[in-house]
């Protein structure tokens, strides 16, 4: 009976997690529907809201953004943009921030969370899964030993927290599995290891 119970658990719980995160994230986008002006939204003009819309809405203007940006004009307003919100006090520190980040780990150039890692955490013979995320810069290179690696090393079973650590290259072993495998890893505390090469 137990085990019976505990089987079913174990193919309803990913299922019901897996639909509700997708749920969250579908609503998320259609909401943006909501931006428009009322005489736009579909209850004004059809009487009825069309779940989807605002998804598919979000979707366009997204790639539309970057079709726009990625041409002359458009890569120079979005210079112009982005000297305006940094001449804006309190606005520029958050925006370069946000904007240092996610061209980090969204542009293809970017280094972050490229490579999976095994360093010892919290102290020397406990080992972990980390991520590489750079090189040290700034004042921090006068102080810390020559051929360090900056690392990020997350939190489980929410990898979103975590901790950034600068270690010495020599302590880092680098890992042949991929980010993905490693956060899954990582996410089920170990449960389910990455797939060997074959």
């Amino acid at each position: 009976m137990k085990r019976y119970l505990i089987t079913g658990l174990l193919i309803w719980i990913p299922l019901i997690i897996t639909l509700w995160v997708l749920k969250v994230i579908f609503d998320t986008l259609d909401a943006s529907l909501l931006l428009l002006p009322e005489s736009f939204q579909t209850e004004h003009w059809l009487g009825v809201h069309i779940p989807g819309l605002g998804a598919v809405l979000t979707v366009v203007i997204v790639f539309v953004t970057g079709v726009f940006a990625t041409n002359f004009f458009g890569a120079r307003l979005v210079l112009v943009w982005h000297g305006v919100l940094n001449r804006i006090p309190v606005v520029n520190s958050i925006y370069s921030s946000v904007k240092q980040i996610s061209d980090t780990l969204f542009s293809s150039s970017g280094q972050a969370f490229r490579k999976a890692l095994l360093v010892q955490w919290p102290h020397e013979g406990m080992w972990t899964i980390a991520f590489l995320t750079g090189t040290p810069g700034g004042d921090v290179v006068q102080y810390v030993p020559e051929d360090c690696v900056s690392v990020y090393v997350p939190t489980t079973p929410n990898p979103t927290g975590g901790y950034f650590v600068i270690v010495a290259r020599k302590d880092v072993i680098e890992l042949e599995m991929s980010v993905d495998q490693a956060l899954k890893y990582i996410i089920s505390m170990g449960v389910v290891p990455p797939l060997p090469k074959q």
